[in-house]
Formats: structure tokens, C-alpha cells, sequence
């Protein structure tokens, strides 16, 4: 084996990316404070060509230097939008056809791996807050909670490996199974 140089990644251009079709899901940043987790997001959505992000509440917005040293340019790809309450941010998908799903451990939660994606529907998942998660409001009105199985000593993920996660998972039922 040989690592690939980055010229033979074959990676699309800020305009291509703009111009391809998207993974019909849509990221929604709940409260979320560090910057470099914001960032980090930015890039793995990038790399799922992920349709949007709506980055709420006290959630930073690029151009921010600390959210670029992580997204490396992917603010420059990935469609975003700034939005005061998440709730707001729910409601408008769900009126639009997505079905939300906050990513929170939760009375009644679906396992990520049990949960059935459909190719023919647009989903948006909601990230919560590094420390208080997604808010209680906020999951209230999902149709669904997921929950990502944990079997060691702590009971949380950072959230940008939780999204990562969760994209990926996505992606993989809705793109790469036959």
C-alpha cells in the first residue's frame, strides 16, 4: 500500500461541491460553545456533503479564526445559516418535510443502529450543548431521539465525534447499501 498525495484525492471544488447533490440531511447546532467543535463539524459535513448546517443560539458563526483552524475552508462549502431559537429551526423543517431527530440520550431513545432511514425522506439532526446536550424543548418536539450506544465509564461523546458518527451512519443507509 501507498498513502495517496492530496492531487490524487480527486476532491471537488468550492463550486462543484455547491453544485452536487446533496446527502438529504441537515445538521442543527444547539447551543453549542467551542468553536473548534463547530469547526470540526463544518469539515465532516463537508465530507458527507451534507445539504446544510443552522448553527442556533450562542453557536458561533463563521468567519471566526478558531472555527476555521478546524473546518480547513469547509465554511466556504457547506451551506449555513444562523438562527436565535432552535425551536423555531425545528418547527420550519418539520413544516418543510424533514423529519428531526435530536441526538440525546432520552426516555424512549432509538438505538443509532436500529433506527430505519429512508432514501425517500430529508432528515435534520440536532447536536446539542457540550454540557446540558439538546434542550429539553428542543426534544420535546422531534420526532425522534437517537441514541448512540456507549459501553464504557463515561456517558457522553464530544459532539463533533457524535456527528461524525451519526453522518456517517446516515450516509451509509442512505447512500452505500444496496
Amino acid at each position: 500500500m501507498r498513502k495517496l498525495k492530496n492531487s490524487e484525492l480527486n476532491r471537488l471544488e468550492v463550486d462543484e461541491f455547491k453544485a452536487t447533490e446533496k446527502t438529504p440531511v441537515i445538521v442543527v447546532l444547539d447551543n453549542i460553545r467551542s468553536l473548534n467543535n463547530i469547526g470540526s463539524v463544518f469539515r465532516t459535513s463537508d465530507a458527507f456533503v451534507i445539504e446544510k448546517i443552522y448553527l442556533c443560539g450562542i453557536t458561533a458563526t463563521p468567519p471566526h479564526k478558531d472555527i476555521h483552524k478546524t473546518a480547513l475552508g469547509a465554511t466556504e462549502s457547506v451551506s449555513w445559516e444562523h438562527k436565535i431559537e432552535t425551536i423555531d429551526v425545528i418547527e420550519e423543517l418539520q413544516s418543510d418535510g424533514y423529519i428531526v431527530a435530536s441526538i440525546e440520550q432520552a426516555d424512549n431513545a432509538t438505538m443509532l443502529q436500529d433506527f430505519e432511514v429512508c432514501k425517500d425522506k430529508k432528515y435534520a439532526i440536532v447536536m446539542g450543548n457540550e454540557v446540558k446536550g439538546v434542550q429539553q424543548a428542543v426534544v420535546t418536539a422531534s420526532d425522534y431521539c437517537i441514541e448512540i450506544p456507549q459501553f464504557g465509564t463515561k456517558h457522553s461523546l464530544n459532539i463533533s465525534v457524535t456527528t461524525g458518527i451519526v453522518l456517517w451512519n446516515f450516509l451509509e443507509k442512505l447512500t452505500l447499501r444496496h
